[in-house]
């Protein structure tokens, strides 16, 4: 896991000024060192958070025949493709060093071949090229940005910013899809002209121009598959097995979140089943407030098996002092409340492992969420994946023109998607894989999970668990109102203490208490520069003075925005909690 950067031009040599500050902007993403390549056009650099190869995986690599190459992740299938390249010498023992070699035979697509989570970016010093690729869930961000003087790319886009590559100007789309979404969609970011390689895409540039795209699927082509519920459940058992195996591959030591939902549970399962020695899992809960905690149930998962059980407490207090490093760290922004306990998760789990398996992914691939139910439903009863906006309702609060065109992008996901053969389900599903899970939920994962300096891997998002679970019978996700069925028949084997087939209750976070417990911050938000642009102020003071169940989402959006606006927009370092930073900033 690392952060890279680079710059292509269209002929001089590159900036190395540039190259430091696009290096130092990534610098959180790798403490355990940093890489340089530079040769004609092209400048590559490297922050590296060493987990394979501690000391001889330093990159940049290179292959003796001109080319190089820095990447971000994780290749878990590195043994097989070197075995598959016998007689080909390798340099080091790093994941990251076949996709090089590779390349060298296939050519850009040389991804096809990759079993991981990655952005990867490769010089082609003999024929002047650069190639950039990401993995097909979007697991990895890579952003590019293409000018006059030439293109240059990063993990995340504030070292665009910060390289002074791109200013730090708002897209109106985008922002009206943050607030109404939570998430952008597409390639599009908030910063104007910095935009997201798709989830599996593979660009080639010349000369500092993007000259050829291919984009490798995360799905499968195809309706569903008919077999036995036997036979299903004994291909899943070591489909996931494999997975969470090759997950596992690291020289450091590795734990992984329980929430004591489905999906964690699963993995729990299958790590406790690999690791004779035992598992470290980690559980947030908020004491003192309406949130369900899981805690209680993550324990008694972990007793069971024999993990060793932390337990992370997230209360009001956490919320209003970390929120502003959350904001800041939420470059590519989703305001997704997720990511507060994720990212003190984060803070805690370093101290003990470099490496996290969660089980984000479950829900998208087994059909987990409630509005695939909905979407299920025969015409006319059929419901729209999502039909309301944050703010929808919430009349006079924002400025004329604010959210114009916030569901553009959501349709034009929803009409690629709707491929011929599938079920109304996988079309949702594939909405879902499309957009909300890598600009959303793996964003939050990435950016909270790397700030702390711990690499998150996710072994539902692997393609060969996907190639089997999305073309899944629909009656073997969803049955009698519930989503993941055939993931909950195989876990009440697997794990029975996860009570898999008790009703669930969904994951919150309660910043609705929170802020209703100090209304006066609305006074301070509705006054921030970034507010004011969007929202009538007096109307926002009232909006959290009278904070409740169904406005609660609003308001913390506002408040995310805000912090994020400052540290994002305005080139603010937050250095104190919430209050002060809001109260300094009017």
């Amino acid at each position: 896991m690392c952060g890279i950067a680079g710059l292509m031009t269209a002929g001089a040599p590159p900036d190395e000024t540039v190259l430091d500050k696009l290096a130092d902007a990534l610098a959180h993403r790798g403490p355990d060192g940093r890489g340089r390549h530079v040769a004609g056009n092209v400048g590559l650099v490297q922050n590296r958070l060493s987990i394979i190869d501690l000391e001889g995986g330093r990159q940049p690599i290179l292959d003796g025949a001109g080319n190089a190459i820095v990447a971000n992740g994780e290749v878990y299938n590195y043994l097989e493709l070197k075995a598959d390249m016998a007689g080909q010498s390798f340099a080091t023992g790093s994941d990251c060093e076949p996709p090089l070699h590779l390349y060298r035979h296939q050519g850009p697509a040389f991804a096809r071949s990759l079993r991981g989570m990655y952005a990867i970016a490769i010089h082609d010093g003999g024929a002047d090229k650069l190639i950039l690729s990401r993995d097909p869930f979007g697991i990895k961000p890579l952003y590019l940005v293409e000018s006059s003087p030439g293109l240059a790319f990063a993990s995340e886009p504030q070292a665009l910013v910060a390289a002074g590559q791109v200013k730090a100007d708002i897209d109106p789309v985008a922002l009206a899809e943050l607030l109404q979404l939570q998430f952008t969609t597409g390639t599009r970011t908030i910063f104007k002209g910095v935009r997201r390689l798709s989830p599996g895409e593979t660009v080639v540039a010349e000369a500092g121009c993007v000259s050829e795209s291919r984009r490798l699927p995360a799905l499968p082509a195809g309706g569903p598959v008919e077999d036995s519920p036997d036979r299903l459940l004994d291909e899943l058992d070591d489909t996931l097995t494999e997975s969470v195996e090759l997950h596992q591959r690291s020289d450091v030591p590795y734990g992984m979140f329980l929430s004591g939902g489905i999906d964690s549970s699963v993995v729990l399962a299958l790590m406790a089943r690999l690791n004779p020695r035992g598992v470290l899992a980690f559980t947030a809960g908020f004491p003192g407030t309406k949130a369900h905690d899981e805690r209680a149930h993550a324990r008694e998962l972990a007793r069971t098996v024999g993990a060793r059980h932390v337990e992370v407490e997230f209360g009001e207090s956490d919320f209003w002092s970390l929120l502003p490093q959350v904001a800041a760290a939420m470059d590519d922004p989703a305001a997704d409340y997720a990511c507060l306990p994720t990212f003190k998760l984060a803070r805690e789990a370093r101290t003990e492992v470099k490496v996290i398996l969660s089980g984000e992914g479950g829900d998208e691939l087994f059909g987990g969420y409630g509005r695939y139910r909905h979407a299920m439903r025969p015409w006319p009863l059929t419901k729209p994946m999502r039909r309301k906006g944050t703010f929808d309702g919430l009349d006079g609060l924002l400025r004329d023109g604010v959210l114009n065109h916030w569901r553009h992008g959501m349709k034009l996901a929803e009409r690629a998607e709707a491929m011929p053969g599938r079920t109304r389900l996988q079309t949702a599903q594939a909405v879902d894989c499309a957009d909300w899970l890598p600009n959303d939920l793996l964003t939050k994962a990435d950016r909270c999970l790397m700030a702390n300096g711990i690499e998150g891997r996710v072994p539902f998002l692997d393609p060969v668990v996907a190639a089997f679970a999305f073309r899944l019978p629909d009656h073997m996700k969803v049955r009698k109102g519930l989503g993941k069925w055939l993931l909950r028949r195989w876990l009440e084997t697997a794990l029975p203490a996860a009570r898999p087939f008790d009703k669930k209750r969904g994951f919150t976070v309660p910043v609705g208490e929170w802020i209703a417990t100090r209304p006066e911050i609305g006074a301070l938000v509705a006054h921030q520069p970034g507010i004011e642009e969007i929202c009538h102020p007096g109307k926002v003071k009232r909006l959290f003075k009278d904070c409740a169940k169904d406005t609660a989402f609003a308001c913390w959006t506002l408040l995310f925005y805000a912090l994020w606006h400052q540290r994002h927009i305005l080139g603010r370092i937050p250095s104190g909690d919430t209050f002060s930073e809001l109260a300094e900033r009017i």
